[in-house]
């Protein structure tokens, strides 16, 4: 099979995606006059656009690719899988090899006495699941009161109604009736951009201490969950002081509430362990899984429950499920993911190898005048821009003015770097080797020059007040 590179030129393509296609998180006018980028190949780290540009993929896709991209063998997984069984469902008592394999294999994977998976089409869809499992577990506990769920200002869990809500991005609740009842938030620990001179393990211990604060506010007897990302990823790469998970934990073992670490980001391999539960010693009742899953390679995602909800749970019947729950094909091709980030040791390289280069390499760029903060774990780093570097100040301007702009530098020099706020942050395939983590360095220098002389020259770099 040949790969088919001919296509309409560029324009075109923008002028007919402007027409019809829907972006997600994007202003669409805004879109239409710019032109989207046209994505045609890819292959490792690097992809290559409609006009022949080739770019460092810094951010593994959306935080997915962690096999790196162009592997035949999760192609040929879909392929064989297509033409044995392209799809069935698992409602009606039916069920089918991939999925069954596939839970097995995670079981195995996930640790403590995570034994059982609900599969879902993505990560939204698996904290949607969450929402309603952890409130039906509590239903049949004889605690139907506990319907309260608590996550964090500025995560990330989704965008669908539940999920969005689950999230705590106040741009996202700004739209379409946000959070749902019964869900909430408190401070997220981010130490350099909120926890001003305080020392960063104090600073962890009382953002971890506001859980129990909240949980005796709205009364033990009514929360059923945490929530939390082991290392918040969409909110920009926010890094917990090592004081916050253990604390944590033991306000959960204490108040006797669930514990779901949402593990869409972190989870296969991303923080050098195959979970960030296992880089943080956190003892989850439910995973989120999704992403990194099947490396992006076919949609899918789950959750990964504990013994005793999978107990309570299967003894009554769980009115919730989707179509492609524990779709064939997908999970064929998690499978076979699965097997390479195994059989090819890549967590392991990662934790051994590319991730401490990575992060010796990444830390020099907190040498650069505009740069405040490098911050990484394992294959997941963060910069953060500022006018001035000892007082850690926030720009004059509109938050994401300059991230914005050194984004688009990011972007002209061939790197794909995302700018979260005014936060640039990366999250490379797991497969990225040393002499590519050098060229993602030099390019990240080059932008962040080229970023700071257009801020200076724009009378931005400017602190507020």
């Amino acid at each position: 099979m040949t790969l088919i590179t001919n296509h309409m030129p560029t324009a075109e393509l923008q002028a007919l995606d402007a027409a019809h296609h829907m972006h997600p998180f994007t202003h669409g006018d805004a879109l239409a006059q710019k032109g989207a980028r046209i994505i045609t190949r890819a292959h490792g780290v690097t992809l290559t656009d409609s006009d022949g540009n080739e770019m460092l993929d810094a951010m593994g896709g959306l935080w997915c690719v962690n096999i790196g991209y162009g592997r035949d063998e999760l192609a040929e997984a879909a392929a064989r899988q297509m033409r044995e069984l392209p799809f069935y469902n698992t409602f009606f008592q039916t069920s089918h090899v991939p999925a069954i394999a596939l839970a097995a294999k995670l079981a195995e994977l996930a640790p403590g006495d995570l034994n059982h998976v609900f599969f879902a089409g993505s990560g939204s869809e698996a904290n949607d699941t969450n929402i309603r499992m952890v409130r039906t577990y509590w239903a049949q506990m004889g605690e139907p009161e506990r319907n309260v769920i608590i996550s964090r200002k500025n995560a990330y869990h989704g965008s669908s109604v539940g999920s969005g809500s689950l999230g705590g991005m106040a741009g996202m609740h700004a739209q379409g009736g946000m959070p749902i009842p019964d869900i909430h938030h408190i401070d997220q620990p981010y130490w350099y951009g909120e926890g001003g001179d305080t020392d960063p393990e104090a600073f962890g211990i009382e953002r971890a201490r506001q859980l129990e604060a909240k949980i005796e506010e709205l009364g033990a007897h009514r929360v059923a969950a945490f929530i939390a990302e082991p290392v918040q990823g969409a909110g920009g790469v926010i890094v917990p002081p090592d004081s916050y998970w253990p604390e944590i934990q033991r306000i959960c073992d204490e108040h006797g509430i669930l514990l779901i670490a949402d593990e869409v980001i972190c989870g296969f391999g991303r923080t050098g362990n195959w979970f960030g539960s296992q880089t943080y010693s956190i003892r989850p009742d439910i995973m989120t899984i999704a992403k990194g899953l099947s490396s992006g390679y076919a949609p899918i995602g789950g959750s990964i429950v504990s013994d005793e909800i999978a107990k309570v749970m299967n003894a009554c019947e769980f009115s919730h499920g989707y179509t492609y729950s524990g779709h064939p094909v997908s999970c064929a091709v998690a499978l076979e993911n699965l097997r390479i980030l195994e059989e090819e040791e890549i967590v392991t390289r990662v934790a051994q190898e590319t991730a401490p280069y990575l992060k010796e390499k990444w830390q020099t760029l907190a040498a650069h005048p505009m740069v405040g903060e490098a911050q990484i774990k394992g294959m997941m780093g963060a910069l953060a821009l500022t006018p001035h570097k000892d007082s850690r100040a926030k720009f004059a301007s509109k938050p994401g003015t300059v991230g914005y702009i050194c984004r688009e530098r990011c972007f002209d020099n061939n790197l794909v770097m995302r700018h979260v706020g005014d936060r640039m942050i990366i999250s490379p395939p797991l497969v990225i080797k040393k002499d590519e983590i050098d060229t993602l360095i030099e390019r990240a220098w080059v932008s962040l020059d080229q970023a700071e002389k257009l801020t200076r020259d724009d009378g931005l770099m400017q602190a507020a007040a």
